[in-house]
């Protein structure tokens, strides 16, 4: 192909997006509307629509209503036109989902993981990937994996998985190669920050927005300017290994007084378990096996007093780190996922006054934080879509 021919071809597909990304954004939509927002002329707008249209992508459903002339004709995203597949690795169970273009979720599959690692694993993921083909959800154009760790987003590689003792897998391309479908891998925050960028509330286009994900480990993804920001080596937002505690509990990275040991699902239940057998007044079980996440959020919100001091306390140090990234990015919009969003708004307020402590008062008061609304669903959610945030040619059947 021609230089020439080819930046041709790349104008036509980037109008083509440029549309339907517009149509993405609205309920309905006329021609007219479509042109006015992205600047393309009526006759482009209108070539391309009828591609659209030719694809069943995109109906007709009715008519507007009319500005003086004759009322326009409304086009509408056909949502059951495509599927997509997502799948997100947690620490007890693997679940996986077939979405639709609007982010329904049409098939949900979840299987226990009992501790499997390595290639016990990878066979869980077949597993839910079979189970989940068998439906008559057709067609499904590719399957994105969210996994815990360090990702190689652009090979598809996990770069180190601990709790699934993963170290240079490369999940992407055997998922491929058995599947023969589109696949892409990405951090469970990463996805999670996509997610909740796509079909959280509130968000605007090309916004700016971070996702705190606090669950057995910590990480937040990065949205700029409305695309995913990864680091020149993908692991922007790993703030779980940043020490924040000289000389304190050793991380399963090999550190000591890692926000992770301070601030997650699985330090606030070790440090039950160390204080809770001795407090007499704490309602807290005083068998070590009975102290479970569960148990801890049932005596919080019965304002038992070691189980608020535990909560809050991992909240003030989740609320020092993030002082950092406001600080280094200056992003104004923060939203908290994960397990420990469970405590709900009094572990927040913890969270959101160690900020203020910690953060210079400006940004500090420039910043709005607040709780996921759509919780767990997001890292499904995004891991599906994250091949449909650079362009829409997975969507189309000559690719």
């Amino acid at each position: 192909m021609s230089p020439e021919k080819a930046t041709r071809q790349q104008t036509k597909e980037h109008n083509r997006d440029l549309v339907l990304k517009t149509i993405f954004a609205h309920d309905t939509i006329s021609r007219a509307e479509i042109a006015r927002i992205t600047r393309l002329t009526r006759t482009t707008v209108s070539s391309i629509v009828s591609a659209l249209l030719d694809e069943n992508l995109v109906e007709e459903v009715g008519r507007g209503e009319s500005l003086g002339g004759k009322a326009p004709v409304l086009l509408s995203l056909i949502p059951d036109s495509r599927y997509l597949i997502g799948v997100n690795l947690e620490r007890t169970k693997f679940v996986g989902a077939i979405i639709n273009l609007r982010g329904e979720i049409k098939e949900k599959v979840e299987i226990p993981t009992n501790k499997s690692d390595g290639q016990e694993a990878i066979n869980l993921i077949y597993r839910l990937l079979d189970q989940l083909l068998t439906t008559n959800l057709t067609p499904i154009i590719g399957i994105g994996v969210s996994a815990p760790g360090l990702m190689n987003l652009k090979e598809g590689i996990v770069i180190k998985a601990v709790n699934l003792d993963w170290e240079d897998l490369p999940l992407a391309d055997l998922l491929r190669r058995r599947y023969n479908l589109p696949v892409s891998v990405l951090n469970d925050s990463q996805a999670a920050a996509i997610g909740e960028y796509i079909y959280g509330t509130g968000h605007q286009p090309n916004e700016n927005l971070i996702v705190v994900n606090v669950k057995e480990g910590i990480s937040a993804g990065i949205i700029i300017n409305g695309k995913l920001f990864q680091g020149d080596g993908g692991g922007a937002g790993e703030i779980g290994h940043v020490v924040v505690q000289k000389d304190g509990i050793f991380c399963r990275c090999g550190k000591r007084g890692c926000l992770e040991t301070l601030a997650s699902t699985s330090a606030i239940i070790r440090r039950a378990k160390l204080l809770a057998p001795e407090a007499k007044s704490s309602i807290l079980p005083k068998k070590i096996e009975e102290i479970s996440l569960e148990a801890i959020r049932t005596t919080f919100f019965a304002k038992d007093a070691l189980a608020q001091e535990i909560v809050f306390t991992a909240g003030h140090y989740l609320g020092a780190s993030i002082a950092n990234l406001i600080s280094i990015l200056n992003i104004q919009k923060i939203i908290l996922t994960g397990e420990m969003i469970r405590f709900g708004e009094a572990w927040l307020q913890s969270v959101q006054d160690a900020i203020h402590q910690s953060s210079y008062n400006k940004l500090a008061q420039d910043t709005t934080i607040e709780i996921s609304k759509i919780e767990s669903q997001g890292s499904i959610l995004g891991a599906a879509t994250a091949m449909l945030m650079d362009g829409y040619a997975l969507l189309f059947k000559e690719t």
